[in-house]
C-alpha cells in the first residue's frame, strides 16, 4: 500500500479567503490525499466540521485571543505572522510522527513567509491566490516596479501585457489610490516577493474566463487555475454532501428567504448584498433605497446588523409588499433560485464566481480593493453585467440604480447579459467537471506530489 500523502491548507483568517481555500481541500481530497485544513482559534469555532466531512481540521493560535480590538491593519498582520511562524513548525512536528507526516502546504498567497517556514519543516509548499488572475497580475506588475501609478491623468488608460486597457477607477483600489491603505498594498504587492521559488501557483479561476492573462502567467511560471472554488453541488455535483462552504461568520435566515423567493416569479428580484466586509456610506444607502423603490421590483436586500441604522426611517414599512431585507442569507442558495433576476453586488471574487457560476447577471457597484477591476471584466470583457456610474462624490445615484435594475431585469441588454451569463454557468460546470482545464490541474498536482 502506497502511503497516502498528507496536504496541509492555512488560510488567511477572513471569509473571503478561508471560503476558496475550504472547497479546494474538498476537492484535493476527492482525488485520495489526507488534507488538513488549519484555522486559527477564533475562526475554529465558526467552522461546521461535518462528522462525515472528507478533511481534517486542526486549530493553531495566531494570537488573537489576546490581541487588543483596536489594533491597526499592520499590527494584525504583524501579530498572525509572528504567532504563526512560531506555532506551524510546532504543528508540522506533531504530525511528522503520525501516522501520516504531511508532504506539503498549500499557502494563502498573502502569506509568502509560510514558504520558508514549510520549508524549514522539511516540507514544500506553495501559494494559493484568491482573487482572479488579472488582480494577481496587476500586483505583480507593481510588486516589479513597471507600474509607476501616480499621478495617473482621470482618463488616461494602463497598457499592461494580455489584458484590456485599464482606465484608473478599474485599478484595484490600493493602486489608485496609494495613500488609502498602505499596509494592505505591501500585503498584496508582496505576494510576489518570492512566488518564484514556489513550484506550484494555484488560482482560483478557470483558463477560459481569462484565457490570455493566464496564458501569459503560465507561459513563464508554474500556474495552475483550480477553480472555480465553490461547492460541488451548485457546479458539477461530483462531491457528495458538498452543499456549502461549511464556514459562516455569519447566521443566515435560511428559511425566510426562501419562502419569500419561492412565491416570486421567475427572474423577478433584484437580490443586494455587498459582502461580509464593504461598509456603505449613509448616502450612498439611501440612493439605494430610492433606486429600489422606483424601480417597482421585488427585491431581497442583505443589510448586516451594524449597518442596518442606515438604513432611512420607514423604508422597511413602505416597502414591505416588495422587499425582503436580511441580516445576512445562503447565497448560492439564493442565486441558484429561478426567482432571482439580477444581483447587484460589491463584485468581490467569491461573489462574482458564484454568479458566473450560477448563470445570474450583475449590477457592479464596486467597494474598494480588486472589485474595480472585477467590474471592468463584468460589464466590458465578459458582458454579463453592467456597472453602475458614480456621481464627482463616488455615489450611485438612485436615477442610476432605477436605470440598471431596469436595463438588466426588463430591457434588451438584459437579455444579452442573461444569455452570456447562461454560457459561463456552462463553462464553469466544463472547467470542474471530469477532464475539465480545473480537475486535470488538481490532478497533476496531487499525480506529482505523490511521485517526488
Amino acid at each position: 500500500m502506497e502511503r497516502k500523502i498528507h496536504i496541509l491548507v492555512i488560510p488567511y483568517p477572513l471569509q473571503g479567503h478561508i471560503n476558496p481555500m475550504l472547497q479546494f481541500s474538498k476537492r484535493l481530497a476527492s482525488k485520495g490525499p489526507r488534507v488538513t485544513f488549519i484555522a486559527t482559534s477564533r475562526i475554529s469555532k465558526s467552522i461546521q466540521a461535518h462528522e462525515s466531512s472528507s478533511i481534517n481540521f486542526e486549530t493553531i493560535s495566531d494570537g488573537s485571543e489576546e490581541a487588543q480590538d483596536l489594533e491597526t491593519i499592520d499590527e494584525k498582520l504583524q501579530r498572525f505572522k509572528s504567532k504563526v511562524s512560531q506555532n506551524l513548525p510546532k504543528l508540522i512536528e506533531k504530525h511528522n510522527s503520525s501516522k501520516y507526516p504531511p508532504k506539503f502546504l498549500v499557502y494563502d498567497s498573502v502569506l509568502p513567509w509560510a514558504l520558508n517556514v514549510a520549508r524549514q519543516s522539511g516540507i514544500d509548499g506553495a501559494p494559493f491566490f484568491t482573487q482572479s488572475c488579472v488582480v494577481n497580475a496587476i500586483y505583480y506588475h507593481a510588486y516589479q516596479g513597471t507600474l509607476q501609478m501616480m499621478p495617473l491623468e482621470e482618463g488616461s488608460s494602463i497598457s499592461l501585457p494580455s489584458m484590456p486597457l485599464l482606465r484608473i477607477n478599474d485599478m484595484p483600489t490600493f493602486l489608485s489610490d496609494t495613500g488609502s491603505y498602505p499596509d494592505v498594498l505591501n500585503l498584496v504587492v508582496n505576494q510576489f516577493s518570492n512566488f518564484q521559488e514556489a513550484n506550484w501557483l494555484l488560482c482560483n479561476t478557470f483558463d477560459k474566463l481569462e484565457d490570455e492573462v493566464i496564458n501569459w502567467m503560465a507561459s513563464q511560471w508554474p500556474f495552475k487555475t483550480i477553480g472555480p472554488a465553490i461547492p460541488s453541488m451548485y457546479l458539477d455535483k461530483r462531491l457528495k454532501d458538498d452543499k456549502e462552504y461549511g464556514l459562516n461568520l455569519f447566521k443566515p435566515d435560511m428559511d425566510i428567504c426562501m419562502k419569500w423567493l419561492d412565491t416570486k416569479e421567475i427572474g423577478s428580484v433584484v437580490y443586494i448584498s455587498f459582502g461580509s466586509m464593504a461598509t456603505l456610506g449613509e448616502e450612498q444607502m439611501e440612493e439605494i433605497t430610492w433606486g429600489l423603490k422606483n424601480s417597482n421590483c421585488y427585491f431581497l436586500w442583505v443589510v448586516r446588523d451594524a449597518e442596518e441604522k442606515k438604513l432611512p426611517n420607514n423604508f422597511l414599512q413602505e416597502t414591505a409588499e416588495k422587499g425582503l431585507v436580511v441580516s445576512w442569507c445562503p447565497q448560492l442558495e439564493v442565486l441558484a433560485h429561478k426567482a432571482i433576476g439580477c444581483f447587484m453586488t460589491h463584485c468581490g471574487w467569491n461573489s462574482t464566481l458564484e454568479a458566473l457560476s450560477l448563470g445570474v447577471p450583475m449590477i457592479a457597484m464596486p467597494q474598494w480593493s480588486d472589485q474595480t477591476t472585477n467590474a471592468k471584466n463584468i460589464m466590458d470583457v465578459w458582458k454579463v453585467g453592467i456597472r453602475v456610474k458614480v456621481d464627482e462624490n463616488g455615489i450611485g445615484t438612485k436615477e442610476e440604480i432605477e436605470l440598471c435594475i431596469r436595463e438588466v431585469i426588463e430591457g434588451e441588454r438584459g437579455k444579452e447579459m442573461k444569455r452570456n451569463s447562461m454560457k459561463w454557468k456552462e463553462l464553469t460546470k466544463e472547467a470542474v467537471n471530469e477532464d475539465g482545464s480545473s480537475d486535470k490541474n488538481i490532478e497533476e498536482f496531487v499525480t506529482k506530489l505523490s511521485h517526488s
